[in-house]
């Protein structure tokens, strides 16, 4: 059983940053593709990044790419979200996600690719 903990969400203004980490626990980390999604009020939970086991390979939805990057450091078990030039609509939970396994696949940005989930962090992005 893995267990996944968010961390560094908060409130920031249109056009900062933040830098979201998810550190794994009771299991091998990098048996796992690692995926961030979000989920706004009142919508449904939607795909953001997904990274390889091994941190060389990532995947980022449109609506992020070129300003969010996701990133992964094996020996600290820790999966992060970096997020710059935020948005007004980048606000919603955040949650991280561990697929069992290092095949790579385009599937990996739907939800049911995901064994385990973390509780979610919340960004808040005011205009």
């Amino acid at each position: 059983q893995v267990q996944l903990v968010e961390s560094g969400g908060g409130l920031v203004q249109a056009g900062g940053s933040l830098r979201l980490s998810c550190a794994a626990s009771g299991g091998t980390f990098s048996s796992y593709n690692m995926g961030w999604f979000r989920q706004a009020p009142g919508k449904e939970r939607e795909f953001v990044a997904v990274i390889n086991w091994s941190g060389d390979t990532t995947m980022h939805a449109d609506s992020v790419k070129g300003r969010f990057t996701i990133s992964r450091d094996n020996a600290k078990n820790t999966v992060y979200l970096q997020m710059n030039s935020l948005k007004a609509e980048d606000t919603a939970v955040y949650y991280c996600a561990a697929a069992y396994g290092t095949r790579w696949s385009p599937r990996l940005s739907k939800l049911y690719e995901y064994n385990y989930w973390g509780q979610g962090t919340q960004v808040t992005v005011s205009s």
